[in-house]
């Protein structure tokens, strides 16, 4: 009788241990790690260059290739540098959404209307849109304006002085800087507002000027006093001395 040959029963699993329970510590670094690892993976921009920072009242910025290039209304091409440079006190920008429309037409008669105070001093203005030459140049025209008009249609340096709308569009403002960089004005504002903050701004600087001139003066007028005093006395020793 043949014998029968009963199988053997597996052996149970060996149970795995519990998971190491993580502790608050090793959850905060973790979480640190994956943060990290996020902000080197995400560009700045689809160039990879960072954002140009925000222009601060009061700050100065470095013109050299600042903004781009953009194109005056006759076709030529420049830069803000370039501009600066050829001011003699530095540059005003008022920026406008779209040439020959009501708003912008109001601002830019106002620029017109108030052009020369406004850069007796020395100041340039200039209008800047994402405008087309052509189109620039028709609404110049038709205005009469006695100023630039500068074509920006990449909105480099609209959005290099801070006034560009996302997530396509200009915001209606003012921009001013001297000659050697440091920023005077850099706001939004309405047609009139952007005229006004010319206005003081171009006040201020001739009273500032307007109390320079009188200790400038005083400044001259101490040594000649002091030299005769110094006469006077060097007079009186002689007639003395011939006295004697």
């Amino acid at each position: 009788m043949p014998v029968e040959l009963r199988k053997r029963k597996a052996p149970a699993p060996v149970p795995e241990p519990p998971a190491k329970k993580q502790s608050k510590v090793s959850k905060v670094a973790a979480k640190v790690k994956d943060t990290v690892k996020g902000k080197a993976a995400k560009p700045a921009n689809a160039n990879g260059a960072s954002k140009p920072t925000k222009p601060v009242v009061g700050g100065t910025i470095a013109l050299d290739g600042f903004g781009g290039e953009v194109e005056t209304n006759d076709g030529d091409k420049t830069t803000l540098k370039a501009l600066v440079d050829e001011s003699k006190s530095g540059v005003v920008i008022f920026t406008y959404p779209k040439a020959s429309t009501p708003g912008c037409t109001n601002q830019a008669c106002l620029f017109r209307d108030s052009y020369e105070p406004l850069t007796k001093g020395g100041l340039a203005i200039y209008g800047l849109s994402t405008d087309s030459p052509k189109a620039n140049t028709a609404f110049k025209t038709k205005q009469n304006l006695p100023y630039p008009l500068l074509c920006d249609p990449s909105a480099t340096l609209i959005d290099a002085i801070g006034l560009k709308k996302a997530p396509k569009g200009t915001t209606r403002g003012v921009f001013a800087i001297d000659k050697d960089g440091k920023v005077l004005l850099a706001e939004p504002g309405g047609p009139a507002a952007t005229v006004d903050a010319v206005k003081k701004l171009v006040a201020e600087s001739e009273g500032a000027v307007a109390k320079e001139e009188p200790a400038a003066e005083k400044a001259a007028e101490e040594p000649a006093e002091e030299a005769n005093a110094t006469n006077g006395e060097a007079a009186e020793e002689k007639i003395e001395g011939a006295a004697e």
